[in-house]
């Protein structure tokens, strides 16, 4: 009777750590001495999947971007969530860059590869 109740604790304390943990995809995680890591998403990918690629930060107004490896010419466009382009530029890569995006609010960052693959995180900035 004790083992049966032990068992069935740990497979419900192992269903409720999969359902919060599957809750929080797609959200600004891991946040670490104010850096919130924005998680990267694939918009549209045609060939192997990069999006790992693209290591995105946000620590207060500033948006940290770097790339772990050569991805070419990457077009950047931040927008608010409703869709005002903040800024835009291209950058090459490996590299990395860093803005400064003073109003705060939800934001998008997209990213678009020389082969046309897109990839995008979403992020708040905070007053």
């Amino acid at each position: 009777m004790q083992q049966t109740k032990f068992k069935t604790i740990i497979l419900l304390l192992a269903l409720i750590l999969q359902t919060a943990w599957c809750g929080a995809n797609g959200t600004v995680i891991n946040v670490i001495d104010g850096i919130g890591h924005i998680t990267i998403k694939e918009a549209g990918v045609q060939g192997a999947p990069k999006g790992s690629s693209i290591q995105a930060t946000i620590n207060g107004h500033y948006l940290m971007v770097s790339f772990t490896e050569n991805l070419g010419q990457v077009a950047i466009a931040i927008t608010t969530d409703t869709g005002a382009l903040v800024d835009c530029t291209s950058l090459l890569t490996p590299n990395g860059i860093q803005y400064y995006i003073p109003d705060a609010g939800d934001y998008i960052i997209t990213f678009t590869l020389p082969n046309g693959d897109e990839y995008y995180g979403e992020f708040t900035v905070t007053e």
